[in-house]
């Protein structure tokens, strides 16, 4: 039968308290331990047990001998010493007239270096420690080492980052002293912190932000290193039991948890899994690997535990994922801008009126997007006014998108309706839609030209900063002069734009443009300009529309750095 999975912490603690259970059970059975074996033999559980007058653990006392029998226990101290496999050191306390201890000397020492750079203890006996070691003093030592004295209490890892100038440089170390009392001496050791190949573990640890543990399942220990001590926030001698570790667990993922923990306490080797656990209030996610350790009889006795701290990956690609999402969102968005602007560009840009056929004009225009966006704020006018002036206009308003569409939109619609005031030139109209433009305190500067192609076929017309049309003439294509060019729309309020007059005879092109066609990257206009009329020399003797044809074909649409319009009139 297929085992039930817990799917809540309570349930998962149970089935874990159970199985560890039923485990030692089985341990004591299979080795033959009576109930009433399992304490310790001389002692009776609940006995409280008889604590050594250092503090070290249980029993009368760690003297090698007694007084009352003529034996002194400090006549073979210096004989044991170098038997002790970490730099140790007798030490007599050296006291002021008030009977504190300020200083230690050293009565005897073994052979033991406790880094390549230190001098064994035996260097300096008979010198005081604070000669050799200045900075037992600032690290706390010589208070610790008087408090082993005065209590009886032996002392345990007491740190002491020490630092020494040798002739090869600076070098510190960070050394662990324990030390006990007998009599009125101190037998100190002291060692590294950790040796190379901890340090390395340890550096490995952090590195690959990983660590490990193993829970014994019959005595109840649990051992973390520091790495998983890191991950889960816990201090050193603090490492959770799997019922804690339960507790921490995303209830999302205990039955994951579960599947994990219950296969290996049946001793199986699952395969790795990531879990979240909550640690201090944040989710982490964390990929564990377990081991069981099995016992002759098949019984797994212990677990071991690799974990790999995931947040920072897995938070990297969840920020990953937003971004493209976002992006994602930014296009569609882009998209259905640009939809409804191509559909408000198509409804607002006119066709070409067949009333300007019969007087004689044949009108082409273009429109081309740039790369990377497909509408802007270019646009144009051509069409007949009821004085029978044909007004020809083209305009540029910056930006890119729907606004630059609604100014594009705002500045054509009231040039028509300036256009049909009675007895207006182009110098009138173009000076009245700079004060309209300079009076709208949302609108962006823009750029135009203005001009009316009258009965005589004359072209009368203003520049609002925009580049010079180009006329076409017996194979010759010539920029008309702009000496009259005024301003841009909306940056000098009450300027006078002037007008410029060009008589046109038949066969003539213009051709109007916006400066999206000539403006390239890295070259200046004035090249780009002369590039545009050696092509529109090439199309002497064409119509307007074969003439728009071969200047769409002469520049590839991906060149365009900005978007751009363009108007061809012919005079047939």
């Amino acid at each position: 039968m297929t085992p039930v999975i817990p799917q809540d912490p309570e349930t998962l603690k149970q089935v874990v308290a159970s199985e560890v259970a039923a485990l030692r059970s089985a341990a004591r059975r299979d080795a033959g331990v009576r109930p009433d074996q399992a304490s310790p033999p001389g002692r009776q559980d609940g006995e409280p047990a008889q604590a050594c007058p250092c503090g070290a653990g249980d029993g009368a006392g760690h003297a090698c001998g007694d007084r009352a029998d003529g034996h002194d226990p400090w006549a073979c101290v210096c004989a044991t010493l170098p038997a002790i496999p970490v730099s140790a050191a007798l030490l007599v306390p050296v006291r002021d007239e008030a009977g504190r201890t300020g200083d230690f000397t050293v009565r005897a020492g073994n052979h033991v270096r406790s880094a390549p750079w230190l001098d064994a203890p035996d260097r300096h006996i008979g010198r005081r420690l604070l000669e050799f070691q200045p900075g037992a003093a600032s690290g706390g030592l010589i208070d610790a080492l008087a408090d082993v004295l005065n209590t009886g209490r032996a002392l345990h890892a007491h740190a002491v980052d020490y630092t020494e100038q040798r002739g090869d440089g600076l070098h510190r170390a960070r050394l662990l002293y324990d030390a006990a009392s007998c009599g009125d001496q101190v037998l100190a050791t002291w060692r590294p912190a950790r040796n190379r190949t901890e340090m390395l573990s340890l550096d490995a640890q952090y590195i690959a932000s990983m660590g490990w543990g193993t829970w014994d399942l019959l005595s109840g220990d649990t051992t973390w290193s520091e790495g998983l001590h890191a991950i889960f926030r816990t201090e050193e001698g603090r490492a959770l039991s799997l019922l804690e570790l339960c507790d921490a667990v995303l209830l999302d993922d205990v039955p994951r948890f579960a599947r994990m923990l219950t296969a290996l306490l049946e001793g199986e080797e699952p395969a790795g899994s990531e879990i979240r656990f909550t640690v201090v209030g944040e989710i982490r996610t964390v990929h564990l690997v377990g081991h069981p350790v099995i016992a002759r009889d098949g019984l797994p006795w212990a677990l071991h535990l690799i974990a790999r701290d995931l947040t920072s990956q897995v938070r990297s690609r969840q920020r990953l994922a937003a971004t493209r999402r976002q992006r994602e969102q930014l296009r569609e968005e882009a998209a259905a801008e640009r939809r409804v602007a191509t559909v408000l560009r198509e409804a607002l840009l006119p066709t070409h009126s067949a009333e300007l056929a019969e007087l004689g004009l044949s009108v082409a225009a273009a429109y081309l997007p740039a790369e990377w966006e497909a509408v802007g704020g270019d646009w144009y006018k051509c069409r007949l006014l009821p004085d029978g002036r044909i007004l020809l206009a083209i305009g540029d308003a910056s930006g890119h998108g729907l606004s630059a569409v609604a100014r594009m939109a705002q500045q054509r619609h009231a040039l028509a309706g300036l256009a049909h005031a009675p007895g207006t030139h182009a110098g009138q109209l173009t000076t009245w839609l700079n004060e309209l433009v300079c009076a709208d305190d949302a609108a962006e500067t823009a750029t135009g030209v203005i001009g009316h192609i009258d009965e005589e076929r004359t072209f009368r017309w203003a520049c609002a900063g925009h580049p010079a049309p180009l006329l076409l003439r017996d194979g010759q294509a010539v920029e008309l002069d702009t000496s009259h060019r005024g301003p841009l729309f909306g940056l000098l309020p009450g300027h006078e734009y002037a007008t410029e007059t060009v008589p046109l005879r038949r066969g003539d092109l213009l051709l109007l443009y916006t400066d999206g066609m000539v403006e390239r990257r890295g070259q200046d206009i004035g090249q780009g300009i002369e590039a545009l009329r050696r092509v529109l020399v090439s199309c002497a003797g064409l119509g307007a529309q074969e003439t728009m044809d071969r200047l769409m074909s002469a520049f590839a649409p991906e060149e365009n750095e900005d978007d751009t319009c363009l108007v061809a009139v012919r005079l047939d």
